[in-house]
């Protein structure tokens, strides 16, 4: 398949053009020919040597990551930026980004995800940035702790503390999602009665809007809670097109 037809493919299923005004990530192909042929495709959170490296030595002719290398202003082709492109080129590695087209997909987005392993049941839009529901909000089949919420999304036993703030029911029902960074709509959460709000990251203002308003969140980190739709996506796009899909998991701890 070439990449022409491969952007097409993914523009079926992601809104790229659509998010282009509210979203600073340069959307699609960053790099690459767009009558390239393509057999393999690697799958990553982030556009970074590592990713490169991997994708390059297991033979893909593109990779798709969910944080691309351009974000809506000019950078220098000087130190890390210039290696990366180089590398890019060298290899003949085209490179394709998606950014909030990914986190707000209803079926392989990362909330999407997160969502569906919860087993949330009425779900509805959630999470407003810049006039557009980049999150999903719904009700769990029946009230879990923290804990529990936490190892159903990210495995293993819950630490204790579980990262977040525990500041409402010990057993939580509604849950709202955002994943990344994006700790504020914590108040989008307070507004609508959410028991628990799960996000990336966290900023040192929704502590004390927590305690208040006695509302739950946990801060699963910006890494993990973004794994979810490029993962999907490659399992999709396999499905879909029969090429070679693998995701490389390069966590950060962050």
């Amino acid at each position: 398949m070439r990449i022409r037809e491969l952007d097409a493919y993914f523009r079926s299923i992601l809104d790229i053009d659509g998010l282009s005004r509210v979203d600073s990530s340069l959307n699609g192909l960053q790099v690459g020919r767009p009558e390239q042929e393509v057999a393999r495709i690697a799958f990553a959170v982030d556009a970074c040597m590592d990713s490169f490296r991997l994708a390059s030595r297991w033979g893909a002719e593109l990779l798709f990551v969910h944080h691309g290398l351009f974000w809506g202003r000019d950078l220098r082709v000087t130190g890390s930026h210039r290696e990366r492109l180089k590398h890019l080129l060298d290899h003949d590695l085209c490179l394709y980004a998606a950014h909030l087209p990914l986190d707000m997909h209803p079926e392989v987005g990362n909330n999407a995800g997160m969502a569906a392993t919860l087993g949330l049941v009425d779900t509805q839009p959630f999470g407003i940035y810049k006039g557009v529901n980049i999150g999903i909000q719904g009700r769990l089949p029946r009230p879990l702790t923290l804990g529990e919420v936490h190892a159903l999304l990210f495995g293993g036993g819950a630490p204790d503390p579980v990262p977040g703030l525990a500041f409402g029911k010990d057993r939580v029902e509604t849950v709202g999602i955002v994943s990344g960074g994006a700790p504020h709509e914590a108040y989008q959460a307070v507004e609508r009665g959410l028991d628990l709000y799960i996000t990336g990251e966290s900023a040192h203002g929704m502590y004390h809007l927590a305690q208040e308003e006695g509302l739950n969140v946990i801060f699963g980190g910006h890494y993990r809670t973004e794994t979810w739709g490029v993962r999907l996506l490659a399992d999709r796009t396999f499905r879909d097109t029969g090429l070679d899909t693998r995701f490389f998991d390069i966590p950060t701890g962050l």
